[in-house]
C-alpha cells in the first residue's frame, strides 16, 4: 500500500511539475519510477497514466481535429514507436538504465535550449518530428517535448495544438503499451490496482498546475526539473549490472 501511495503522490507532483514547466508528465514520472520499478515495468505504469491524460485532451478539444498535421505526426510516430518499443523489452535491463541515465541528462539540456532552436515548416519537419518523438516515446517513454518543439512551428489555434498533441500522443501511446504488453512486459495485481489512484492523481496534478500557472514562473521549474533529470541520470548510471 506504501508503495502505491508513493507512485500516486508522485504522479500529482509529475502531472504538476511537469505541466508547470512544460516538460510533460512522463519527463518526471519516469526517471522517478526508475529508481525502486524495474524499467520496462516503469515504462508500462507511466505509459498507461500519459494515455489517460492524452485521452482527456482528445475528448476535451476534439472541436480542434485537422487530419492533416494529424497524420502528418502520427504515422511516423506510430512506427518509430513500435521500433523504440521493442528496443526497450528486447535490451537487458542494466544497459537500458545506462542509456536512459545518458539521456536524461542529454534531453534536459535540449529542452533548456529549445527556445534557442529553429527548425523550418516543412511536411519533412512534421515526420521528423513525429518520428524522433514516438522513438523516443518507445524506447524511454518520453518524448512529447520533442513532438511539440516540431508541431509549435505550425502557429496552431490553442485548441488545434492541444487535440493534435493529444492525439498523436494517445497513438503512440497505445503502440507502444501494446507492445511492451504483447512482449511479455506484465505489472503485479496490486500496480494494477493501483491505477484508481494513479489516474485520479494525474488529474489533479494537472487541475494543481492549472491554478499555479499564472502565480509561478515557468523558467524556474524548468531549472529544478533539469537538475533532477540530471541527478536521476548520474544514478540510472551507477546502477550496478
Amino acid at each position: 500500500m506504501f508503495e502505491l501511495l508513493s507512485i500516486a503522490m508522485l504522479t500529482v507532483l509529475a502531472a504538476g511539475v511537469g505541466t508547470l514547466s512544460g516538460f510533460g508528465t512522463s519527463t518526471i514520472l519516469v526517471p522517478a519510477l526508475s529508481l525502486f520499478l524495474p524499467l520496462p515495468q516503469t515504462l508500462l505504469v507511466v505509459g498507461i497514466i500519459h494515455a489517460f491524460g492524452n485521452l482527456w485532451k482528445v475528448l476535451l478539444f476534439r472541436s480542434g481535429i485537422r487530419w492533416k498535421i494529424l497524420l502528418g505526426f502520427g504515422i511516423p510516430g506510430i512506427a518509430t514507436s513500435l521500433w523504440g518499443a521493442s528496443l526497450a523489452v528486447s535490451t537487458s535491463q542494466p544497459v537500458l538504465a545506462r542509456t536512459l541515465g545518458v539521456f536524461l541528462p542529454a534531453y534536459a539540456f535540449f529542452l533548456l535550449w529549445k527556445p534557442k532552436l529553429k527548425v523550418p515548416q516543412t511536411p519533412l519537419a512534421a515526420v521528423a518530428g513525429g518520428a524522433l518523438g514516438g522513438f523516443s516515446a518507445g524506447i524511454f517513454g518520453i518524448g512529447g517535448a520533442i513532438r511539440s518543439l516540431f508541431l509549435t512551428l505550425y502557429d496552431l489555434p490553442k485548441t488545434v495544438y492541444i487535440f493534435t498533441a493529444g492525439a498523436v500522443g494517445l497513438l503512440i501511446d497505445t503502440t507502444r503499451l501494446a507492445t511492451y504488453w504483447q512482449s511479455g512486459v506484465k505489472l503485479e495485481q496490486h500496480l494494477l490496482i493501483g491505477f484508481a489512484l494513479f489516474i485520479p492523481a494525474s488529474f489533479l496534478g494537472a487541475k494543481l498546475a492549472q491554478r499555479l500557472a499564472a502565480k509561478i514562473p515557468q523558467e524556474k521549474f524548468r531549472f529544478v526539473v533539469a537538475g533532477f533529470l540530471l541527478l536521476a541520470g548520474i544514478k540510472l548510471l551507477l546502477i550496478p549490472t
